[in-house]
């Protein structure tokens, strides 16, 4: 997930944030730089609305990677590493909720197992700790939302 992450803050969906087009957030863990667009755990949070922050993403996180696991289980083509050009890989990716979503409407239901864990939070790039450009949006969302 690091190189997908990374690969999108240098894509043109970075430049349609920062230009205000897109309406969205996107997550990451404590590796990663806070931006207006990518939001991040407090490394270490001062206070309950911030834990509530952390809290809520870290959870947040956790149900968006089990549902990357359930679409890899059920979608061979997702599971392994895809030697196609980034706009054919979001096709497929899409292609494949929207298959999967057809499942779900007619009853077809997969085994919902995952390992991950809520309360693991294992982030295997370094801590960021050069500028946060995105904290004023983090704590806007803070003061806003969990407070």
């Amino acid at each position: 997930m690091k190189y997908l992450l990374l690969y999108i803050e240098c894509s043109e969906l970075s430049f349609i944030n920062f230009a205000g087009d897109h309406n969205g957030l996107l997550l990451g863990g404590s590796g990663y730089p806070c931006r207006s667009f990518l939001m991040t755990p407090f490394l270490n949070p001062q206070g309950d609305a911030r834990c509530r922050f952390n809290e809520s993403l870290c959870h947040t996180r956790v149900l968006i990677e089990q549902t990357f696991g359930i679409l890899k289980r059920r979608f061979q083509i997702l599971h392994y590493e895809m030697d196609v050009q980034p706009n054919q890989a979001v096709v497929n990716t899409v292609a494949s909720a929207v298959l999967h979503n057809i499942g779900i409407i007619r009853g077809d239901i997969i085994n919902n197992e995952s390992s991950t864990d809520p309360d693991n939070d294992n982030d295997t790039a370094p801590q960021h700790n050069g500028i946060q450009d995105g904290s004023t949006m983090r704590e806007h969302i803070v003061q806003n939302y969990f407070s």
